[in-house]
């Protein structure tokens, strides 16, 4: 029995000029061509122009072809892959991260726009995977013509005197740091991020004093001796007791522009991704330091597309 193939586009050219000069049955045009009558058929009913119903090669030929393409967007994929993916997003891995790390290690290959329309599909069936995605939507706070003097403190270094070779991100050592609260605005985390291969350190606050923070950033650092020379923080006056971390580590810290958020922006991925496992409104009175230290395992094993999908903890223990 011979395999069927595709109509080509020089056969829908073939069955135009057909129905053009004479009235043929659909059996006649499918003989001269080598078909079976009902594939004519089903051609001519499914890819007639739509606006008057006449049949043209140039506009078939699109309609089958997009037609095609549609449906190559179905979950192709094998039960044991989806498990494989699923597994992944419930390990709070996007849907970029295991495309890219599944391509990486050979397991199989899957677009991220493909797993983005399979938790769309779940969703509309009821289904709660999408719950797994880090959500992006943030309301933006405008401030227009007023003069902003939240956390002034004198010499403070800004962030435009920091030197230039930290924006490139091409070395190690400088670090971007914040703080996440809890619902009761007491409990709370300490985050820092390492620019050039994102690995992060979080540390329990249980107060958002000076004092408190400087001792997570203290424990931080003596972590890591030796790593950080520079921090740009945020401009909350729980930084204020900076120049302590200065005095105790050869380091030198800078603040971004009140607001400006953008400016510290792997930091506040870091505070998002953070999110999912601590998410707004929730209390962190009852969190420990060895929940923060899971949640900095997981995060910093997570492949990343920056690095062609190698974790941060693979860039940070590969560096030079």
């Amino acid at each position: 029995m011979s395999t069927y193939h595709q109509l080509s586009q020089q056969e829908r050219y073939h069955i135009t000029a057909l129905l053009r000069m004479r009235r043929l049955s659909h059996a006649e045009i499918a003989r001269q061509l080598g078909r079976c009558a009902s594939t004519i058929s089903r051609e001519l009913a499914r890819n007639r122009n739509t606006h008057d119903e006449c049949y043209r090669a140039e506009v078939a030929h699109s309609y089958a072809t997009a037609r095609r393409r549609r449906e190559r967007r179905g979950f192709r994929h094998a039960s044991e892959q989806w498990d494989v993916v699923i597994r992944l997003l419930e390990d709070k891995w996007s849907p970029e991260q295991i495309s890219g790390h599944l391509k990486r290690h050979g397991v199989f290959r899957i677009s991220h726009e493909t797993i983005y329309q399979y938790l769309l599909a779940d969703r509309k069936h009821g289904g709660s995977l999408f719950k797994n995605l880090r959500c992006a939507s943030k309301l933006r706070r405008k401030r227009h013509n007023s003069q902003d003097s939240r956390g002034i403190l004198p010499g403070k270094r800004h962030i435009s005197e920091r030197p230039a070779s930290v924006q490139t991100r091409r070395w190690f050592g400088h670090w971007e740091g914040d703080t996440v609260m809890g619902s009761d605005l007491h409990h709370g985390v300490l985050t820092l991020v390492e620019r050039k291969s994102g690995i992060s350190i979080i540390k329990k606050l249980s107060s958002r004093t000076v004092g408190c923070v400087n001792a997570a950033a203290l424990s931080a650092i003596e972590g890591h001796r030796g790593r950080f020379k520079t921090i740009t923080l945020d401009n909350g006056t729980e930084f204020h007791g900076y120049k302590t971390l200065e005095q105790h580590y050869p380091l030198k810290c800078y603040f971004a522009t009140p607001y400006h958020s953008w400016e510290r922006g792997s930091n506040e991925n870091l505070n998002g991704l953070i999110r999912q496992y601590l998410p707004k409104g929730t209390s962190m009175k009852n969190v420990t330091q060895a929940d923060c230290d899971y949640i900095a395992e997981k995060l910093n094993s997570r492949p990343r597309k920056r690095h062609a999908y190698k974790t941060p903890l693979e860039v940070y223990n590969a560096r030079s």
